[in-house]
């Protein structure tokens, strides 16, 4: 069998284990093991196909781990609107308590509300700004 067959082999394995796993680091190994299909198809040796793997599949694998790691950054999940839909949403509260909560139906359940510190107070609209547990933390439109 061909050099360059065994690299098309181990790429298809490794796309087939990404898609079992769900991890997309493999898929970023696997383009790797492509390039150095090509470099076989290339007439490349067996050194030079192995340090094009490397380098091209382990520097896919450092660029996602980098690139991914920009985007989490500062992105806690009760903040996150990517992670929890009721972020951003718009409630409306018609009294507020002694205590500075107040109570609300909001998807049909019943929610405490407290005001985000340095917001407004008043009835009204309110986004929703954090989700910890049941307690919607609003700030005033």
């Amino acid at each position: 069998m061909a050099d360059s067959s065994i690299w098309w082999v181990l790429t298809g394995l490794a796309v087939a284990f990404e898609l079992a796993t769900g991890t997309f680091y493999l898929l970023m190994f696997a383009v790797g093991l492509a390039a150095a299909a090509i470099a076989a198809h290339l007439g490349m040796g067996l050194t030079a196909q192995l340090v094009i793997a490397a380098v091209v599949g382990g520097g896919a694998v450092i660029a996602w781990h980098l690139l991914r790691g920009k985007k989490m950054v500062g992105k806690n999940a009760e903040f996150n609107s990517d992670v929890n839909m009721d972020i951003g949403q718009t409630v409306q509260v018609d009294a507020w308590q002694a205590d500075g909560t107040a109570k609300i139906k909001y998807r049909g359940a019943s929610w405490t509300v407290q005001l985000q510190e340095g917001s407004a107070s008043g009835t009204g609209s309110y986004a929703i700004e954090q989700v910890i547990g049941s307690r919607l933390i609003v700030k005033k439109l």
